[in-house]
């Protein structure tokens, strides 16, 4: 749990950095990627 929380923390600030260069693309997977590791996140707390 503690390692997804990283990643997913991680690709937050990834998110915020390519939100503020313009980089539309990279902020669209870094999203998705945030919404794996959150799905991750729920069902192991779930369990």
């Amino acid at each position: 749990m503690k390692n997804l929380t990283k990643q997913y923390e991680m690709a937050k600030r990834n998110a915020n950095q390519f939100m503020q260069n313009g980089q539309i693309g990279a902020y669209f997977e870094a999203l998705l990627e945030m919404n794996k590791y959150k799905r991750l996140m729920v069902a192991i707390v779930a369990n």
